[in-house]
Protein backbone atom coordinates (compact mmCIF):
# COMPACT_ATOMS: atom_id res chain seq x y z
CA UNK A 1 0.00 0.00 0.00
CA UNK A 2 1.43 3.08 -1.21
CA UNK A 3 1.43 6.32 1.99
CA UNK A 4 0.03 9.48 0.72
CA UNK A 5 2.57 11.84 2.08
CA UNK A 6 1.29 15.57 2.61
CA UNK A 7 3.90 18.18 3.28
CA UNK A 8 3.28 21.75 4.90
CA UNK A 9 5.74 25.07 5.20
CA UNK A 10 5.51 27.74 7.52
CA UNK A 11 7.71 30.25 9.90
CA UNK A 12 8.08 29.97 13.02
CA UNK A 13 8.70 33.77 14.93
CA UNK A 14 12.25 33.73 16.81
CA UNK A 15 13.39 36.78 18.57
CA UNK A 16 12.76 39.54 16.10
CA UNK A 17 13.05 37.57 12.95
CA UNK A 18 11.55 34.66 11.29
CA UNK A 19 12.47 30.58 10.45
CA UNK A 20 10.95 29.06 7.62
CA UNK A 21 10.18 25.35 8.61
CA UNK A 22 8.24 22.25 6.59
CA UNK A 23 6.69 19.03 7.85
CA UNK A 24 6.17 16.45 5.68
CA UNK A 25 3.60 13.64 7.26
CA UNK A 26 1.50 14.07 9.97
CA UNK A 27 2.72 14.90 13.72
CA UNK A 28 -0.92 13.31 15.07
CA UNK A 29 1.00 9.62 15.05
CA UNK A 30 3.29 7.69 17.52
CA UNK A 31 5.75 7.67 15.76
CA UNK A 32 9.04 9.79 16.89
CA UNK A 33 8.92 12.82 14.88
CA UNK A 34 12.31 13.45 13.43
CA UNK A 35 13.41 17.28 13.05
CA UNK A 36 16.43 17.78 10.19
CA UNK A 37 19.34 20.44 10.79
CA UNK A 38 21.49 21.10 7.94
CA UNK A 39 25.36 22.14 7.90
CA UNK A 40 27.43 24.87 7.24
CA UNK A 41 27.15 26.76 9.64
CA UNK A 42 25.49 28.49 6.89
CA UNK A 43 23.70 25.72 4.21
CA UNK A 44 20.05 25.68 3.43
CA UNK A 45 17.44 22.39 4.19
CA UNK A 46 17.93 21.67 -0.05
CA UNK A 47 20.94 19.89 0.26
CA UNK A 48 19.24 17.56 3.18
CA UNK A 49 16.22 17.43 1.50
CA UNK A 50 16.05 13.82 0.94
CA UNK A 51 15.46 12.63 3.96
CA UNK A 52 11.79 13.75 4.02
CA UNK A 53 11.47 10.49 2.01
CA UNK A 54 12.08 8.82 5.14
CA UNK A 55 7.87 9.72 6.01
CA UNK A 56 6.90 7.31 3.16
CA UNK A 57 9.24 4.86 4.48
CA UNK A 58 7.87 4.41 7.92
CA UNK A 59 5.26 7.20 8.12
CA UNK A 60 7.00 9.23 10.76
CA UNK A 61 6.67 12.95 10.63
CA UNK A 62 9.90 14.59 9.37
CA UNK A 63 10.68 18.46 9.46
CA UNK A 64 13.36 20.71 8.29
CA UNK A 65 14.58 24.01 8.55
CA UNK A 66 16.14 26.46 7.15
CA UNK A 67 18.44 27.74 10.45
CA UNK A 68 18.45 31.86 10.65
CA UNK A 69 20.04 33.96 8.11
CA UNK A 70 19.99 30.84 5.84
CA UNK A 71 17.94 29.94 2.61
CA UNK A 72 14.07 30.74 3.38
CA UNK A 73 14.37 32.19 7.17
CA UNK A 74 14.93 35.73 7.47
CA UNK A 75 18.74 36.92 5.84
CA UNK A 76 20.79 39.07 8.32
CA UNK A 77 23.90 39.90 5.60
CA UNK A 78 25.16 42.96 8.12
CA UNK A 79 25.66 40.58 11.36
CA UNK A 80 29.01 40.16 12.07
CA UNK A 81 30.82 37.07 14.12
CA UNK A 82 29.29 38.61 17.52
CA UNK A 83 25.50 36.98 16.63
CA UNK A 84 26.44 33.94 15.10
CA UNK A 85 26.70 31.50 17.70
CA UNK A 86 26.18 28.30 18.86
CA UNK A 87 24.01 29.70 21.34
CA UNK A 88 21.81 31.35 19.36
CA UNK A 89 21.15 28.27 17.21
CA UNK A 90 20.46 26.16 20.09
CA UNK A 91 17.93 29.24 20.98
CA UNK A 92 16.13 28.58 17.96
CA UNK A 93 15.92 24.69 17.98
CA UNK A 94 14.40 24.89 21.30
CA UNK A 95 12.00 27.60 19.76
CA UNK A 96 11.24 25.30 17.02
CA UNK A 97 10.48 21.94 19.52
CA UNK A 98 8.36 24.08 21.26
CA UNK A 99 6.37 26.06 18.67
CA UNK A 100 5.72 22.63 16.85
CA UNK A 101 4.51 20.86 20.31
CA UNK A 102 6.75 18.16 20.16
CA UNK A 103 8.91 18.55 22.67
CA UNK A 104 8.19 16.00 24.78
CA UNK A 105 9.17 13.60 22.54
CA UNK A 106 11.61 13.89 19.15
CA UNK A 107 14.52 12.56 17.21
CA UNK A 108 17.17 14.67 15.86
CA UNK A 109 19.31 14.50 12.84
CA UNK A 110 22.00 16.84 12.20
CA UNK A 111 24.64 16.60 9.38
CA UNK A 112 28.06 18.25 9.79
CA UNK A 113 27.78 21.17 11.18
CA UNK A 114 24.24 20.10 12.32
CA UNK A 115 25.41 17.14 14.23
CA UNK A 116 27.90 19.86 15.92
CA UNK A 117 24.07 21.71 16.76
CA UNK A 118 22.82 18.19 17.68
CA UNK A 119 25.65 17.02 20.55
CA UNK A 120 25.38 20.61 21.54
CA UNK A 121 22.01 20.31 22.23
CA UNK A 122 21.93 16.40 23.39
CA UNK A 123 24.85 17.08 26.48
CA UNK A 124 22.14 19.50 28.05
CA UNK A 125 19.87 15.56 28.27
CA UNK A 126 16.85 17.52 27.08
CA UNK A 127 13.96 14.98 28.38
CA UNK A 128 11.92 14.60 25.23
CA UNK A 129 15.28 13.56 22.87
CA UNK A 130 14.68 10.12 22.43
CA UNK A 131 17.11 9.28 19.70
CA UNK A 132 19.92 11.23 17.75
CA UNK A 133 21.38 10.56 14.65
CA UNK A 134 25.26 12.06 13.98
CA UNK A 135 25.78 12.53 10.36
CA UNK A 136 28.98 13.39 8.96
CA UNK A 137 30.28 15.64 12.22
CA UNK A 138 33.36 16.29 13.81
CA UNK A 139 33.93 16.42 17.29
CA UNK A 140 36.60 18.86 17.54
CA UNK A 141 37.54 21.36 14.57
CA UNK A 142 41.46 21.10 15.05
CA UNK A 143 41.13 17.26 14.29
CA UNK A 144 38.61 18.83 11.58
CA UNK A 145 41.24 20.74 9.70
CA UNK A 146 43.85 18.70 10.52
CA UNK A 147 42.38 16.09 8.47
CA UNK A 148 41.22 18.23 5.95
CA UNK A 149 44.68 19.75 5.04
CA UNK A 150 45.76 15.59 5.23
CA UNK A 151 42.90 15.55 2.54
CA UNK A 152 44.18 18.15 0.50
CA UNK A 153 48.30 17.13 0.14
CA UNK A 154 46.02 14.05 -1.58
CA UNK A 155 45.49 16.47 -4.58
CA UNK A 156 47.22 17.28 -7.56
CA UNK A 157 49.56 19.32 -7.18
CA UNK A 158 48.71 22.49 -9.57
CA UNK A 159 45.46 22.20 -7.35
CA UNK A 160 47.38 22.45 -4.09
CA UNK A 161 49.82 25.04 -5.55
CA UNK A 162 46.33 27.28 -6.59
CA UNK A 163 45.02 26.90 -3.36
CA UNK A 164 47.64 28.14 -1.59
CA UNK A 165 48.75 30.80 -3.96
CA UNK A 166 44.88 32.72 -3.22
CA UNK A 167 45.22 31.98 0.13
CA UNK A 168 48.39 33.77 0.84
CA UNK A 169 46.75 36.73 -1.91
CA UNK A 170 43.55 36.66 0.16
CA UNK A 171 41.56 36.57 -3.04
CA UNK A 172 39.56 33.02 -1.91
CA UNK A 173 36.96 34.74 -4.26
CA UNK A 174 38.28 34.24 -7.70
CA UNK A 175 37.33 32.30 -10.09
CA UNK A 176 40.47 30.08 -10.08
CA UNK A 177 40.61 29.39 -6.12
CA UNK A 178 36.61 28.52 -6.50
CA UNK A 179 37.35 25.71 -8.99
CA UNK A 180 40.74 24.33 -7.32
CA UNK A 181 38.17 24.06 -4.59
CA UNK A 182 35.43 22.09 -6.08
CA UNK A 183 38.22 19.15 -6.71
CA UNK A 184 38.39 18.72 -3.26
CA UNK A 185 34.12 18.93 -2.88
CA UNK A 186 34.14 16.79 -5.65
CA UNK A 187 36.04 13.84 -4.06
CA UNK A 188 35.07 14.73 0.09
CA UNK A 189 31.96 16.69 0.11
CA UNK A 190 29.65 14.76 -2.77
CA UNK A 191 30.91 12.68 -5.63
CA UNK A 192 27.63 12.54 -7.34
CA UNK A 193 28.51 14.21 -10.77
CA UNK A 194 26.91 16.27 -11.63
CA UNK A 195 25.84 17.31 -8.31
CA UNK A 196 22.02 16.90 -7.70
CA UNK A 197 19.96 20.15 -7.97
CA UNK A 198 19.09 20.09 -4.35
CA UNK A 199 22.89 19.74 -3.59
CA UNK A 200 23.53 22.64 -6.68
CA UNK A 201 20.85 24.82 -5.00
CA UNK A 202 22.73 24.96 -1.46
CA UNK A 203 25.25 25.70 -2.86
CA UNK A 204 24.21 28.50 -5.28
CA UNK A 205 22.31 30.08 -2.22
CA UNK A 206 25.41 30.28 -0.33
CA UNK A 207 27.11 32.12 -3.39
CA UNK A 208 24.34 34.69 -3.20
CA UNK A 209 24.91 35.05 0.48
CA UNK A 210 27.58 33.45 2.98
CA UNK A 211 27.50 35.43 5.88
CA UNK A 212 26.85 33.06 8.27
CA UNK A 213 29.71 30.54 6.60
CA UNK A 214 31.69 33.09 5.85
CA UNK A 215 31.42 34.41 9.90
CA UNK A 216 31.37 31.04 11.49
CA UNK A 217 33.50 28.66 9.46
CA UNK A 218 35.50 30.77 6.73
CA UNK A 219 35.82 30.52 2.63
CA UNK A 220 36.06 26.76 2.32
CA UNK A 221 36.10 23.29 4.20
CA UNK A 222 39.61 23.43 4.96
CA UNK A 223 40.49 27.00 5.29
CA UNK A 224 38.38 27.53 8.75
CA UNK A 225 39.30 31.06 9.91
CA UNK A 226 35.51 31.71 11.49
CA UNK A 227 34.78 31.69 15.27
CA UNK A 228 34.32 28.06 15.22
CA UNK A 229 37.88 27.34 14.62
CA UNK A 230 39.03 26.28 18.20
CA UNK A 231 34.99 24.37 19.08
CA UNK A 232 34.84 21.01 20.47
CA UNK A 233 32.93 18.98 22.21
CA UNK A 234 34.72 15.36 23.06
CA UNK A 235 35.27 16.35 26.61
CA UNK A 236 31.67 16.36 26.82
CA UNK A 237 29.84 13.41 25.14
CA UNK A 238 30.02 10.99 27.95
CA UNK A 239 26.98 13.58 28.95
CA UNK A 240 24.53 12.22 25.80
CA UNK A 241 21.87 9.90 27.58
CA UNK A 242 20.10 9.22 24.09
CA UNK A 243 20.52 6.16 21.45
CA UNK A 244 22.74 7.65 18.88
CA UNK A 245 23.29 6.53 15.52
CA UNK A 246 26.93 8.34 14.01
CA UNK A 247 27.04 8.14 10.01
CA UNK A 248 30.13 8.68 8.17
CA UNK A 249 31.34 7.85 4.18
CA UNK A 250 34.56 5.89 3.57
CA UNK A 251 35.64 9.09 1.56
CA UNK A 252 34.33 11.68 3.82
CA UNK A 253 35.48 14.86 4.80
CA UNK A 254 34.59 13.95 8.55
CA UNK A 255 37.24 10.88 8.14
CA UNK A 256 37.44 8.11 11.07
CA UNK A 257 39.43 10.14 13.19
CA UNK A 258 36.83 13.42 12.98
CA UNK A 259 34.22 11.34 14.23
CA UNK A 260 35.53 9.10 16.28
CA UNK A 261 35.00 10.71 19.39
CA UNK A 262 31.59 10.21 19.70
CA UNK A 263 32.19 6.39 19.20
CA UNK A 264 34.29 6.57 22.28
CA UNK A 265 32.85 8.52 24.02
CA UNK A 266 29.20 8.62 23.73
CA UNK A 267 27.82 5.88 26.35
CA UNK A 268 25.18 4.58 23.23
CA UNK A 269 26.57 4.84 20.00
CA UNK A 270 26.28 2.83 16.99
CA UNK A 271 28.51 3.78 13.76
CA UNK A 272 27.72 3.12 10.42
CA UNK A 273 30.18 3.54 7.39
CA UNK A 274 28.99 4.08 3.65
CA UNK A 275 31.72 2.56 1.41
CA UNK A 276 30.38 4.78 -1.14
CA UNK A 277 29.99 7.77 -0.24
CA UNK A 278 32.07 10.70 1.03
CA UNK A 279 29.91 13.88 2.96
CA UNK A 280 26.52 13.21 2.05
CA UNK A 281 25.35 9.61 2.23
CA UNK A 282 21.84 10.39 2.35
CA UNK A 283 22.60 11.56 -1.78
CA UNK A 284 25.41 9.39 -2.36
CA UNK A 285 23.93 5.99 -1.04
CA UNK A 286 20.58 7.48 -0.73
CA UNK A 287 18.17 3.97 -0.34
CA UNK A 288 20.28 2.46 1.76
CA UNK A 289 21.16 5.95 4.23
CA UNK A 290 17.49 6.24 4.59
CA UNK A 291 16.71 2.72 5.58
CA UNK A 292 19.52 2.85 8.25
CA UNK A 293 18.09 6.00 9.36
CA UNK A 294 14.40 4.39 9.63
CA UNK A 295 15.52 1.17 11.07
CA UNK A 296 17.05 2.90 13.77
CA UNK A 297 14.83 5.96 14.87
CA UNK A 298 11.87 2.36 14.95
CA UNK A 299 13.91 0.79 17.23
CA UNK A 300 13.25 3.74 19.81
CA UNK A 301 9.91 4.66 18.69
Amino acid sequence: MEITVTSKEAYLPFREYQTWYRVTGSLETDRLPLVVAHGGPGCTHDYVDAFKDITALDGRPVIHYDQLGNGNSTRLPGNGPDFWTVSLFLDELDALLKHLGILERYAFLGQSWGGMLGAEHAVRQPKGLKALVIANSPANMHTWVSEANRLRLELPQEIQDTLLRHELAQTLTDPEYVSASRVFYDRHVCRVVPWPAEVARTFAIMDEDNTVYRNMNGPTEFHVIGTMKDWMIEDRLSHIEAPTLLISGKYDEATPAVVKPYVDRVPRCEWVLFENSSHMPHVEEKELCLKTVSDFLSRHD
